[in-house]
């Protein structure tokens, strides 16, 4: 296999699996991996929903916008990948997803409380949110603004927009992503009730990231999702 194969085989199980934790927003939204040779991102064509991705609709973006391999257009929010990855070395995978929850947490300015297990990655420090616009980041000074909103973090929030992610490789991005909404849907849910009144306190907290999302449990956690989506796409249509 090569690089350039392996490379739009993980675009592709990355948008699949974010499609069976539910982030999907029909043909918007996208996951990018870095391409091994330099020349930019791998990443779903757009006009395609997550759980279409598949070997035919992904293409090679470079940094300028230009599509240098595979077929179809390139998402207009490509800087949101390319910017990131340009100031971050250490990132292999960015996601990006409009995913409701998330919207409708960042709407309420509230932190995010380690209530549940996928809270305690996403406070203290608190995830950044990036607030210079809630439109489209389609060229490359706002994707260079969200990098630095990003800093050196696992997530941001974009208010009126959705969130991304970013990790070495797709997994962690891609769990990122999926816990993130995770949380943040589990907070709207206590704030509906009239709470949250409890939390973990900070050591706790600290704790239960390595205990519950090490790269083991995050692994376990992608793989499932992988496993998930394979089923989905082969289950015959009704």
């Amino acid at each position: 296999m090569t690089s350039t194969t392996a490379a739009i085989g993980t675009v592709v199980r990355a948008g699949r699996a974010l499609a069976a934790a539910g982030l999907t927003d029909m043909v918007w939204g996208h996951a990018a991996v870095r391409d091994p040779e330099g020349r930019g991102v791998w990443m779903k064509a757009a006009g395609w929903g997550f759980e279409e991705a598949d070997a035919d609709r992904v293409v090679l973006v470079a940094g300028d916008g230009e599509v240098l391999e595979g077929d179809g257009p390139r998402h207009i929010e490509y800087p949101i990948h390319t910017e990131i990855m340009a100031a971050r070395e250490d990132v292999g995978c960015v996601v990006h997803t409009h995913a409701p929850a998330l919207s409708a947490f960042a709407s309420l300015d509230e932190p995010i409380r380690p209530i549940s297990h996928d809270g305690v990655l996403f406070c203290d420090p608190q995830v950044p949110r990036f607030t210079r616009t809630g439109a489209l980041i389609a060229d490359a000074a706002l994707g260079r603004a969200l990098a630095g909103a990003l800093g050196d973090g696992i997530a941001c929030l974009l208010p009126q927009h959705g969130a991304v992610a970013a990790g070495p490789d797709a997994a962690t991005a891609v769990m990122y992503a999926v816990l993130l909404e995770r949380a943040c849907r589990t907070q709207l849910m206590a704030l509906a009730a009239g709470g949250p009144r409890v939390w973990s306190d900070e050591p706790e907290t600290a704790f239960k990231r390595d205990q519950v999302w090490n790269p083991a449990q995050r692994n376990a956690g992608w793989h499932y999702l992988v496993r998930r989506a394979a089923a989905a796409h082969h289950a015959p249509s009704t």
